[in-house]
């Protein structure tokens, strides 16, 4: 997004206390594998001290004191350990690389269970695409703790150990020479990755926000295409991919220096080893094959802290997604939230409302202390104009938000002393906006009850009037919609939505304009049908045509959030307020299409009661 002048946010740190949370339950997770692979690459380290450690004999005993018979004997055993080792870092790919790939596996599943049982709240804040990196592109750190990077750590550092005991053997003076200059380089390596670890931590922001806007942009991308917003979708991604293109640029330029650094480093150390080693071997105080075996494990002993630079930015990166996903883990669910309420086997459906308010952001309520009740089996209708909080006060009925004040109840129960999950089961709901998952349409009606059978799957269709384009669709009932149902009309989604209420079988039904998206010859068709299924059973209907409506028990009229009149449909015309109004500039609008059918009445005054 463009900063239009403000300062920019300050980059976030990452919080170590939280990430070693999720390091600790990972690696306790599969300690066995982790402990079985560090003493291969144990063993494979050892077998890679035999070659250098060779040399002093080639060059001392064969070489200089003239014992070619001992030379056979010591190839042998370098080729031995060679073959050896080969085969442990063929052992520790198998063992750890499928232990890194099982762990992001169950990571990703963790994580989607606990953003799946998040309350509707976070999602109504959080981008598709930002959940999705959450899920897929932070989980792939595990990698680089469960995988070979800790235990490449572990063990290099284990093996440095061994190196500097042999180094100290052989010339201890030289040793403190060389490991003064790797002070040096541990100091430079403290410092490159603090100034890293940020950087580290904002891609992954960067990531998820460009992840986010993608999807949107996909995803509508047919209104991309209504308005001409090409040109303007590439340019949000191209800032988003050029600001993601900076953050790994300077990544890049850190890495850069932290391997020149490393060079800088080796070179100092061979100035080290020629100049005192040299004078060492002349002095007589080594020989050359000592020197020779030094130079070969003054290597072993570098190539771990060299290291550092590569396996510490992939367990900076590693643990800057572990932060990330500890903010979602740590998040309470709506399961947490069950545990301290009571369980609901059986429901009748009466609903009542005492004076509650509800406000998304603070001192803005958009509900004003709403007192109303809803017997069990009747049917309850809400208009209003845009705006008035009628799909606030049903989001309440479903408990996807919580009154600030007030209470709702529930067969005398208050809502929120009741399980979530038990209540929802009861639930059939029919939003304005249909979603269908891209799967066939048997699948979609079966979501709401997945036992069912294709029997009822046809006898829910035809309640909702969709079982006949069903049938003429090629594949039936195992045609697929597509994502978001785009494969089919707005109102055969909307029927297809309807059949899956139906299939639930709820005993508190919610119709939000279940037929906005219907033609008046489909709506009458499924009108009949709509009322069977609304027959003993609570329902609250958010109507798009007040003709629709008639036969409800009861009508409440919302305005800024308030009942501003209730009653039935003969009562509220009577009374000739808010209710009158509204129906006569529906009526009036009808009439005017039917009388003038051919006469354009899209910018006349909205009659729609949204």
């Amino acid at each position: 997004m463009v900063n239009h002048g403000r300062s920019p946010e300050p980059k976030k740190k990452i919080n170590y206390g939280n990430a070693m949370v999720e390091a600790k339950l990972l690696v306790h997770q599969h300690r066995w594998r982790l402990a079985m692979g560090l003493a291969v690459m144990l063993v494979g380290r050892v077998l890679a001290m035999v070659m250098p450690a060779s040399t002093k004999y080639v060059i001392d005993e064969v070489l200089g004191n003239g014992r070619p018979d001992m030379l056979g004997t010591v190839a042998l055993v370098a080729a031995a350990a060679t073959f050896l080792q080969a085969l442990c870092s063929f052992a520790i790919s198998q063992i750890l690389g499928v232990a890194a790939q099982r762990a992001i596996t169950e990571m990703r599943k963790r994580v989607h269970a606990h953003i799946e049982l998040l309350p509707v709240k976070y999602f109504d804040s959080m981008k598709t695409g930002q959940l999705i990196s959450r899920i897929m592109r932070d989980a792939e750190g595990v990698r680089n703790l469960v995988g070979t990077g800790l235990v490449q750590l572990s063990s290099g550092l284990m093996t440095a150990s061994m190196a500097l005991g042999v180094l100290l053997w052989l010339n201890w003076k030289m040793t403190l020479s060389t490991l003064a200059v790797l002070a040096v380089f541990g100091g430079g390596m403290a410092m490159a990755f603090k100034k890293l670890r940020p950087i580290f931590r904002e891609r992954g922001e960067i990531e998820s926000q460009l992840t986010g806007r993608l999807s949107e942009s996909l995803g509508g991308i047919r209104v991309v295409k209504a308005y001409t917003a090409e040109r303007r979708e590439r340019l949000v991604f191209a800032r988003n991919a050029h600001k993601l293109f900076r953050n790994i640029a300077r990544s890049m330029t850190g890495a850069s220096f932290m391997i020149a650094f490393s060079s800088t480093i080796v070179g100092a150390i061979g100035m080290v080893i020629f100049l005192q080693g040299g004078q060492a071997v002349l002095r007589g105080q080594m020989t050359l094959g000592d020197l020779f075996m030094y130079i070969a494990f003054t290597g072993m002993l570098a190539m771990p802290i060299v290291e550092l630079a590569s396996i510490g930015t992939q367990i900076t990166e590693a643990f800057a997604g572990l932060d990330r996903i500890r903010e979602i883990m740590t998040m309470p669910t709506e399961l947490d939230q069950d545990s301290s309420r009571e369980p609901m086997t059986d429901l009748r459906g009466e609903v009542r409302f005492e004076n509650v308010s509800f406000a998304y952001d603070e001192g803005r309520p958009v509900v004003r202390e709403v007192s109303f009740q809803a017997p069990a089996g009747s049917t309850t209708a809400l208009v209003g104009s845009s705006g008035s909080g009628k799909s606030t006060l049903i989001s309440l009925v479903m408990n996807f938000n919580q009154p600030q004040s007030g209470r709702i109840l529930v067969d005398n129960r208050e809502l929120s002393s009741i399980r979530l999950h038990d209540y929802r089961s009861h639930l059939g709901v029919v939003f304005q906006d249909n979603f269908l998952f891209d799967g066939t349409i048997a699948e979609n009606i079966a979501f709401s009850a997945p036992g069912a059978s294709r029997e009822e799957i046809r006898a829910a269709a035809r309640v909702a009037n969709c079982d006949g384009f069903i049938m003429e669709l090629e594949k039936g009932y195992e045609t697929v919609v597509g994502e978001r149902g785009v494969k089919l009309s707005g109102g055969q989604r909307q029927r297809v939505a309807i059949a899956r209420a139906v299939l639930a079988d709820p005993r508190i039904l919610i119709l939000d304009e279940a037929t906005s998206s219907l033609d008046s010859d489909s709506e009458a068709l499924i009108q009949e049908g709509l009322r069977a299924l609304q027959r003993g059973r609570t329902s609250f209907v958010i109507a798009h045509r007040l003709s629709t409506i008639r036969a409800a028990d009861q009508i409440l009229v919302l305005e800024h959030g308030q009942i501003v009149e209730r009653g039935n449909h003969a009562e509220l015309l009577a009374l000739g307020g808010r209710y009158r109004e509204l129906y006569d500039r529906q009526y009036q609008f009808e009439m005017n299409r039917y009388i003038n059918p051919g006469e354009d009445f899209t910018t006349a005054a909205a009659p729609a009661v949204n």
